[in-house]
């Protein structure tokens, strides 16, 4: 079995900076900006997503944007789709900006964290959605497709919290929340890398919550569950009855992603594993 790379997939690998466009536009503004830098710092908590051009990221960009927040939208090559979400992002009342880079790439993704920082006067949080899907049987996984899935889902999120973490601790606190997979604690039959990808984040963000607690940094992860996206494109198992879900039904996606969004300003709690669905760990 072989599911389908999610439509924010972090794209081709690059020696160029992150392409970032700045609109700075929210539900009381009466036209867009020109798109110039303007070197004003929004006054709102912020948050920066990655994966946030479909999915699970788009649903939380809106989610944050709800609540008053700028939301940093991370994009890897889907430029229009990040636009989708900004264009959600500010008929939700947030502002917003679209920032580019391949998070396969620590560079990019510091060059990425710096031009976010020089945007967000009050850099708060952090969500790491982005991921790929591309797997196969592990006697039939190819090392090429193997080493893609971990350099993605697994080094990308750990070029994500080592670029972010020294912001968050200048600030004395902060939130980091990283989007798992209930199979990373069970497996699945032709899932083998994406399975493997999303169990080793279990381990570094429990390390990475031992580490970065004493400055106030919490880290946790969150199992979004079922949501038909992309990257469950031709694998979601809607006509299955949902046996293993206690409640025969997988969660809605907005509510995954209130969940992340309360877990994210919660402040004692951290190193925790939150499981968005009614099926057993």
């Amino acid at each position: 079995m072989t599911s389908q790379a999610c439509s924010d997939c972090s794209g081709l690998r690059s020696s160029t900076p992150p392409r970032i466009i700045q609109t700075g536009m929210n539900r009381s503004s009466s036209k867009r900006s020109s798109g110039k830098r303007t070197g004003k710092r929004v006054a709102r908590p912020a948050v920066l997503v990655t994966g946030a051009s479909g999915g699970i990221g788009r649903a939380v960009s809106v989610a944050f944007a709800e609540i008053g927040w700028y939301v940093g939208i991370h994009y890897g090559r889907n430029r229009a789709a990040a636009h989708t979400t900004l264009r959600q992002v500010l008929a939700a009342g947030g502002a917003g900006d679209l920032y580019q880079a391949d998070i396969r790439e620590s560079d990019e993704v510091r060059r990425m964290v710096d031009a976010w920082c020089g945007r967000a006067s009050r850099p708060s949080a952090f969500v790491c959605s982005t991921g790929v899907g591309p797997s196969s049987l592990v006697v039939r996984q190819q090392e090429g497709e193997w080493a893609e899935v971990m350099a993605t889902n697994l080094t990308g999120t750990f070029h994500c919290l080592r670029a972010v973490a020294p912001v968050l601790i200048a600030r004395r606190g902060g939130s980091i929340v990283v989007v798992g997979s209930h199979t990373g604690f069970h497996g699945a039959a032709g899932q083998a890398a994406y399975a493997a990808s999303k169990a080793g984040l279990i381990g570094l963000v429990k390390t990475a919550a031992q580490e970065w607690g004493p400055q106030n940094i919490r880290v946790n992860l969150v199992l979004p569950g079922w949501q038909k996206t992309a990257l469950t494109e031709g694998i979601f198992p809607e006509h299955q009855g949902w046996i293993d879900h206690a409640l025969r039904r997988p969660p809605a996606v907005d509510e995954a992603a209130r969940t992340i969004v309360y877990l994210a300003q919660l402040k004692d709690v951290s190193g925790q594993v939150w499981n968005c669905d009614s099926r057993n760990l």
